[in-house]
């Protein structure tokens, strides 16, 4: 089946005439500020001294995988939006699938790395440059990639692993995994149940991690006597917690579900972790802080 039917048909995220040019508009303009924002701020932790922190280290590979799981999705979805070609073939949508699961369970990953960083950082202050050295730094970025790397092999493999007959007509506006599995003609309660527990193993997993150190973060800040240094540590852990709760929220969503239950709404929230988060990152967890404001003002000083 694989070789007589070689192209999926990508039915996008509307059908409608009259909607895709304005989408069409809206996803480039959320496309070149996600590569603007991103690829700004690695460039900034790269030639800023100021910036050469743990904090910033995980902060520029972090933008490096939402650059690269969007780009994977947007610019298909854009060009499928414009011209209204939307057949991929079978290797564009495995190799769709499988760099974009790479990269969304590695930014999983890095996440919690974050929220380790600042628990080390806030509640243990003296032990900071210890615990969080450079070497740490490599190896928990390293650990990052190897688990998603290993991660996305298994997805890959379950999602396409089985017989495909028939149309092969992706209700998605790329190739993820519930709206593959629907094309497949053997029994695929395996596959999925494979899939839903190792990503309840990276998002259960992570997200414990995270809420962890935000829990003791939140118990360290309470603690503080300088009301200033309190209100700005709670602002920072907070907006940290609300792109947290969007990213995790749609994932546990589309993935933490069984089957049966997957709808039309999946697409919308698709768009939040593939399109929206990607953008709002680098604004949230960055672009508002002091070190990096004073680092954009001494290169505008340089150039």
């Amino acid at each position: 089946g694989n070789h007589t039917q070689p192209k999926f048909i990508l039915l996008g995220i509307t059908d409608t005439p009259w909607a895709q040019a304005p989408l069409f508009g809206l996803f480039l303009l959320i496309y070149i500020v996600t590569l603007a924002g991103n690829v700004g701020l690695m460039v900034l932790v790269w030639v800023a001294p100021s910036l050469h922190t743990p904090m910033y280290f995980f902060l520029a590979h972090f933008s490096l995988a939402d650059v690269c799981y969007s780009t994977i999705i947007s610019p298909k979805m854009l060009t499928d939006l414009l011209f209204g070609s939307k057949t991929i073939s079978w290797a564009g949508c495995v190799t769709q699938f499988h760099l974009f699961a790479l990269f969304v369970t590695a930014e999983c990953h890095l996440l919690a790395a974050m929220a380790y960083d600042r628990h080390v950082a806030i509640c243990h202050p003296l032990l900071y440059v210890t615990v969080v050295s450079p070497r740490a730094c490599w190896q928990l970025v390293a650990w990052s990639y190897l688990v998603a790397s290993l991660s996305a092999l298994v997805y890959t493999s379950c999602t396409f692993g089985g017989s495909f007959c028939g149309p092969r007509q992706v209700d998605h506006f790329f190739c993820d995994a519930s709206p593959v599995l629907r094309l497949v003609c053997s029994d695929t309660r395996g596959s999925e149940a494979a899939i839903f527990v190792l990503a309840t193993a990276n998002g259960l997993g992570t997200s414990v991690v995270i809420l962890i150190s935000y829990g003791r973060i939140l118990h360290t800040i309470l603690g503080m006597r300088s009301a200033p240094s309190r209100a700005r540590a709670f602002h920072t852990c907070a907006s940290h917690l609300v792109s947290m709760s969007v990213f995790y929220g749609t994932l546990f969503f589309m993935y933490l579900q069984p089957a049966s239950r997957h709808s039309s709404r999946d697409k919308v929230a698709s768009v939040f972790y593939t399109v929206v988060s990607p953008m709002l990152n680098p604004f949230i967890y960055s672009l508002r802080n002091k070190e990096v404001k004073a680092a954009l003002g001494k290169c505008r000083r340089r150039m």
